[in-house]
Parts: structure tokens; C-alpha cells; sequence
């Protein structure tokens, strides 16, 4: 059958977008993906209609309080999704049941089990799923291009530094005596206004839950590998509402994989400020035959000017990534193929970092399940 209009056009309704807007802007900003609708749960609060309805003038659409409404009556064939963490899969298994195709905002879920019944949803509605993800910056193409091409061998092991370089508010330690800890949810309420929340949600998310999809979506992409176990360290080291909340926002996990590969990353939201990429992202791939290393921000400009106060200095160009993502989700539509991250893999990483966060706790490694 034919999902899109006679122009090749997949209409989509954005599905809450109370976490992160960039991720229904990036999709509209494609030409074969045209937004009809934003729309959400009436029974949320004030704050997220707020969120949703400025959405909604910014791309010329309408604003709706009934989510299943929006579905049946503005023809839409792919929701977006972005809503609160926990919504997430509760979102996706929805449009999924009325036969929409899914792009949907990371993390998967905070639950394991609400990733099995988004699988379980897309598989029954033989839908096309996929995790926003950062697989087609400029830097990551060329890597997998390279290891493809037998550049470095058989891959043996594979290294990834994820270091987001964004403030979560406070630094640790500036919360006085006799203060109470930071409410996880208020805060992040309050800082979605200046974008500077993280894990929008009313479950606390350290940065393995948050930011850990992008590095092991690289891992999953480049080496191809199941990881089957994980021993992980993570500790509460810059922010004061990480540490109020008991969730990491520095962490490091080893991984276990299939065919005996090794892998490792370390992980941390590090301040804003905090080095001049915007983040310090690289990646070290070692094989039977070589070995290379990546900067992901590559290509960059250098920005130097007097006064200069406030980073970061050095800007990314060539950032077609998110154009080339819809592009390949276009594709799967189109032709019934994968996506670049579908449902099991979002389920596999999901299952990866609750598994490393359970490590951290009990000081040991832990099977993935």
C-alpha cells in the first residue's frame, strides 16, 4: 500500500512536545514530512497545553486536547512524539494500535516493560518505528563507512566519551543547610522554559537514562553487537538536583558483548561551559587490522572574538543529521525496511542501561535481560 499522498507526503501529528520541540521541528523541516496536528491528554497540566499549543502556532497547525481525536480526524499516517519519559511508549503503542508510524524522543521509556509493549504494538501493527538519534552526524556516516569498508579489520572493541557539556541547574554543593532537596519534576518544569532541562518527567533520570541512547546507539551501529553484560560506576558529581534526586550525572560502563567484542563508554552532563565543542564526544574503534578514532563535532568553525564569554566557541557545520535521519525513516516507510533505530533496538539499549544502573548499585556486573 501507499502510506504517503500523491506528493510522496507522510502527514504527521506531533504527540505532546513537552520534552523536546527540536525533535517535531526536525521532522517538519524535511519536505516529505508535513504536520497536520499537535495534540495531547486533556488531563495534563497547564504548563504542558502551554508547551503544546506554542508547538502548535509555530507550525501553523491545530492544537488538540484528545489525543485519539487528533488521530481519527486529520488523516496523519506518523506520530511524533516527545511528551514526558514515562509517556513515551504509552504514546507510541497508541498511535502504533491506530496505525500510525512512530518517530519517538529518547530515552525509550523508564521502563523496561513499557518498551516490550511498544515492540509488542509496532510488530502487531507492522509499522515503521524509530528513536531519534544522532547516527547521521557528518563524523558518524564516515565511521561506519569505514569499518564497512574493512578499514580497521574485524572490530574487537569499541570506546565511546559522551560528555554533554549543558547545565542541570545549580552545581553541587550550593544547596544550604537546612534547605529542601530539589523536587526532581518542578525542577525540570522550570528549566524547560530555558531549555536547559534534561529528563522531563516525574521519575527522577540520571544521564545513563537521559543521554545514554546516543552512545550506544553508535556501539549498536558501528560493531553490530548484543551487549550480554555490564559492570558500571556513576556517582552525583556536578549538579545539587542530581544529587538530591540519587541519579548520576557521571558514569562509566564496560560491556560484555556477543562474538567477544569489549566495549566502554563514560557519560556526564559536565556544565554548560564545559568545553568549547558544546560537548566532548568522541569515539576509538579498535580491530584486527587497525584502529581509528573520531571527534563526532567534526566538521567545526572556531569562533574567537573579544568579550567572548559564553560558549560554546566551536560550532558544528554540516549538520544535515537530522535531515539524512527522516530521509532514512522515509525510506523504511517507503520500502517496509529497518530503520535506523527501531523499537527492539531502543528496547535493547533501554534494557542495557537499567541494566548498568542495577551494576552501579550492587558494585558488580550485571546480565543484560
Amino acid at each position: 500500500m501507499s502510506w504517503s499522498d500523491s506528493r510522496g507526503v507522510f502527514k504527521f501529528a506531533a504527540l505532546s512536545a513537552v520534552k523536546h520541540a527540536y525533535v517535531p521541528l526536525g521532522v517538519a523541516a524535511h519536505p516529505r514530512f508535513e504536520p497536520v496536528v499537535v495534540a495531547d491528554d486533556a488531563e495534563q497540566e497547564a504548563w504542558a497545553h502551554e508547551r503544546n499549543a506554542r508547538l502548535a502556532d509555530e507550525l501553523g497547525v491545530p492544537y488538540v486536547r484528545d489525543v485519539e481525536k487528533a488521530i481519527a480526524e486529520y488523516g496523519a499516517q506518523v506520530a511524533v512524539i516527545s511528551s514526558q519519559a514515562e509517556r513515551h511508549c504509552d504514546l507510541a503503542v497508541r498511535a502504533a494500535d491506530a496505525g500510525l508510524h512512530v518517530v519517538q524522543d529518547k530515552p525509550m521509556s523508564t521502563s523496561v516493560a513499557e518498551c516490550d509493549r511498544a515492540v509488542e504494538a509496532v510488530e502487531r501493527g507492522g509499522v515503521r518505528f524509530m528513536m531519534w538519534n544522532r547516527n547521521f552526524m557528518p563524523s558518524l556516516v564516515q565511521t561506519r563507512q569505514a569499518i564497512a569498508g574493512g578499514a580497521i579489520g574485524q572490530p574487537r572493541a569499541i570506546h565511546v566519551d559522551f560528555y554533554f557539556a549543558s547545565d542541570a541547574g545549580p552545581p553541587k554543593g550550593s544547596r544550604k543547610p537546612g534547605d529542601p532537596p530539589m523536587d526532581w519534576y518542578e525542577y525540570q518544569k522550570s528549566a524547560h522554559a530555558t531549555g536547559r532541562d534534561g529528563g522531563v518527567g516525574a521519575h527522577p533520570m540520571g544521564e545513563l537514562k537521559i543521554e545514554g541512547i546516543y552512545p550506544l546507539a553508535y556501539i549498536q551501529m558501528l560493531v553490530g553487537a548484543k551487549v550480554e553484560r555490564v559492570f558500571a560506576r556513576a556517582t552525583s558529581h556536578f549538579h545539587q538536583v542530581n544529587v538530591d534526586n540519587d541519579v548520576e550525572d557521571l558514569a562509566s560502563v564496560t560491556l560484555e558483548m556477543e562474538r567477544g567484542l569489549v566495549g566502554s563508554l563514560t557519560i556526564g552532563r559536565i556544565g554548560s561551559g564545559g568545553h568549547p565543542d558544546g560537548s566532548m564526544i568522541k569515539i576509538a574503534a579498535l580491530g584486527s587490522k587497525g584502529a581509528l578514532v573520531v571527534n563526532e563535532s567534526r566538521p567545526e568553525v572556531a569562533v574567537y572574538h573579544r568579550g567572548q564569554t559564553k560558549g560554546p566557541y566551536h560550532q558544528r557545520v554540516g549538520n544535515e543529521g537530522d535531515f539524512l535521519l527522516m530521509e532514512s525513516f522515509a525510506k523504511a516507510i517507503d520500502t517496509g525496511g529497518p530503520t535506523a533505530l527501531d523499537a527492539r533496538a531502543g528496547r535493547a539499549i533501554a534494557a542495557t542501561v537499567e541494566a548498568a544502573l542495577e551494576s552501579a548499585r550492587a558494585g558488580k556486573p550485571i546480565a543484560v535481560r
